[in-house]
């Protein structure tokens, strides 16, 4: 089991070294805001020191809520976009290794 497996909190580096780890993902975006794309296509945003933005297909995001629910949120403004807000303070490292793994499917397409 690799080492992130044990850690109970993620940090937006950490996220971003995951998404970097996918096959073709670039870092985009600025030191403050950091992006990830594959082909040109999100994958993941840093919103703010705590907040990642992650596309995930509609079709998958209800499942990920009820499965960690306490990973994930969907404010009104993303109801209708392909997107949840991951808040690292409380989520479980293996719920936003699992979203990003779902927007990067989703976004190389």
């Amino acid at each position: 089991m690799s080492w992130w497996a044990y850690a109970s909190q993620m940090t937006p580096e950490e996220a971003g070294r995951y998404a970097e780890s996918l096959p073709q993902v670039k870092r985009k975006g600025t030191e403050s805001r950091p992006a990830w794309y594959v082909n040109n296509r999100l994958v993941v945003r840093l919103l703010d020191p705590n907040t990642l933005v992650i596309r995930v297909p509609l079709s998958k995001r209800e499942s990920l809520l009820e499965t960690y629910p306490d990973s994930f949120g969907v404010p009104p403004r993303m109801e209708a976009h392909h997107k949840v807000e991951a808040y690292l303070d409380r989520a479980q490292p293996r719920a936003v290794r699992t979203a990003i793994d779902l927007a990067w499917e989703m976004q190389r397409r």
